[in-house]
């Protein structure tokens, strides 16, 4: 899941909308394992790029917390 998130993930992409894009892939993965997975992807692409970082720390903090994850 974190390569699919990875691939998808834009700068100034709203978490809302890469959740809603993994689960085409995923539909079976909660809210809760795609914002593991990016805060996998997070911690792996942290050093290469900074723009894809950002849009993923948010997702994955937009997300942690959400009732139903």
């Amino acid at each position: 899941m974190a390569v699919t998130i990875k691939e998808l993930v834009v700068p100034g992409m709203k978490p809302k909308e890469l959740i809603e894009a993994v689960k085409e892939r995923h539909p079976k993965a909660s809210k809760k394992e795609i914002a593991r997975a990016a805060f996998l992807t997070v911690i792996l692409s942290a050093e290469f790029d900074p723009d894809d970082t950002q849009a993923l720390h948010d997702l994955a903090m937009d997300t942690r917390d959400e009732p139903g994850s």
